[in-house]
């Protein structure tokens, strides 16, 4: 995620954590009990949900503009991690009608955004399970934070702009709503006729008009965590066709911004292909990106379809959204406070980016951003420990990408630059740490960047 405010940052599954936080309540006598309503990420307690790991997600939205209604049936594949007698999901506002459990009915009680569900029999540990849902409303925008504004499912005049980090997915269907569990997905849209609806991935067929309402399909066959996942949808003009490096490649835009058309589709295509020669092949099926008519004032690295809000995205933002996709998308993170491995790593894109248009090196953009005063505030913000309260913080975006600067320092260019591919690589699909890319750092460079990685994540002050 990338701000579009001058000076200020906001913004298969098998590869998963299965992680759980405690739960109150005793096992049974055959050993099942209730999933955890949390996934276990003590700065947001409440996200995600324990005792299951999802695999796919099958997400079934039928939307009106005129009305601002939402219907949907969302079936999730799962595999217990332990024995379940109850599990939940995260589901916020909208009206549940039904929910089966492998075809079964389930009862099921709301509290908040948590929807939990019991199934008609225990589920036992390691178990695959298919639970139904059935659900229509109003989707209503996520809390708004500080730093970031309102997300999620947020209605426009002609449809919905669609970007859910961190927690935002659970405004438009039910899900393990964490980025420690990844699943791929299908979405099946239906919208008025005349309107295009956009969401992961590629086309699963054409689309389909039936009684004034057009209907579109598309799967992501790669994992995906839920904040990724969207269902932008409106009216478009569409650019289609494959990057000089042979990926396939769609833009889209908002008849307002038809004039950013062109740039958006040519630019994603120069810079997904220089990317890959850089971190390694696009992890992707599809690249591009979609300009809608929404003034969020920030862009969404959504998984192989950017999202804009509201603005002609420039070079430098477009750069930062297409480098998420190995870093934040296809690496993902296990716990929130790790964020400046999304965030640091995007930003300093921008600088490669930059340093290879021959405008100004990784270097001067290094010494600018250290010569600010001990007093400004991302010193005082080590991007080490992303805050629940202010995760978009700037420093985890210039000092996270200073702190890949400092590592390029100290190890030289050859082994910094294999040290990116190598992370890319040896963690595609999966989730990572700051543990762990300080290990490989250091393993790879043969040197001890401990002080180096302390200074730069963890004090509060700014490094020598």
């Amino acid at each position: 995620m990338r701000s579009n405010r001058r000076g200020v940052a906001v913004l298969a599954a098998l590869i998963s954590v299965l992680a759980c936080a405690p739960t109150d309540e005793s096992p049974s006598p055959a050993g099942h009990r209730a999933g955890a309503p949390g996934i276990g990420d003590p700065d947001f307690p409440r996200d995600g949900n324990g005792g299951y790991d999802v695999a796919h997600y099958d997400v079934v939205i039928d939307y009106t503009p005129a009305s601002k209604r939402l219907e949907g049936v969302t079936t999730i594949e799962a595999a217990a991690t332990h024995g379940l007698s109850a599990f939940n999901l995260d589901l916020a506002g909208l009206d549940v009608h039904e929910v089966t459990v492998d075809d079964s009915p389930a009862t099921f009680t709301r509290q908040g955004d948590e929807l939990t569900v019991r199934p008609a029999g225990p589920i036992d540990e390691r178990d695959r399970f298919t639970v139904k849902v059935s659900y229509a409303g109003t989707p209503n925008a996520a809390d708004a934070s500080a730093d970031l504004g309102t997300y999620g499912f947020l209605p426009t005049p002609d449809g919905a702009f669609v970007a859910s980090e961190p927690n935002g997915s659970k405004t438009w269907f039910p899900a393990n709503d964490h980025p420690a569990d990844k699943a791929t997905f299908d979405f099946t849209i239906t919208v008025p006729a005349g309107l295009t609806a956009l969401a992961n991935g590629e086309r699963a067929g054409q689309p389909t008009t039936t009684g004034g309402k057009t209907t579109f399909r598309w799967r992501e066959r790669h994992p995906m965590v839920t904040y990724l996942a969207t269902a932008t949808l409106g009216k478009f003009e569409l650019r289609e066709g494959r990057t000089p490096g042979g990926i396939p490649n769609l833009a889209a835009a908002d008849p307002r911004f038809s004039s950013t058309l062109d740039g958006l589709y040519t630019t994603s295509a120069e810079v997904t292909d220089y990317w890959a020669t850089v971190f390694g092949p696009y992890p992707f099926g599809s690249t591009g990106g979609v300009v809608d008519d929404y003034a969020a004032g920030y862009a969404l690295e959504n998984q192989t379809k950017p999202l804009y809000g509201g603005f002609n995205p420039d070079e430098s933002i477009i750069v930062h959204e297409l480098a998420h996709q190995w870093f934040g998308n296809s690496l993902s993170i296990k716990r929130w406070k790790d964020l400046w491995l999304n965030e640091g790593f995007a930003t300093y894109a921008e600088w490669l980016w930059s340093e290879r248009k021959g405008r100004r090196t990784a270097e001067t953009t290094f010494k600018k951003f250290h010569s600010r005063p001990a007093t400004d505030p991302i010193w005082s913000y080590p991007p080490g420990r992303a805050k629940p309260g202010d995760l978009f913080n700037l420093s985890i975006y210039t000092r996270g990408a200073m702190t890949l600067h400092a590592v390029r320092r100290a190890v030289g260019d050859q082994t910094f630059f294999a040290l990116l591919r190598a992370w890319a690589t040896e963690h595609r699909y999966g989730h990572v740490t700051t543990d762990q890319f300080i290990e490989l750092a250091e393993r790879m460079s043969g040197k001890d960047l401990g002080a180096l990685f302390d200074a730069w994540l963890f004090q509060p002050r700014r490094p020598a």
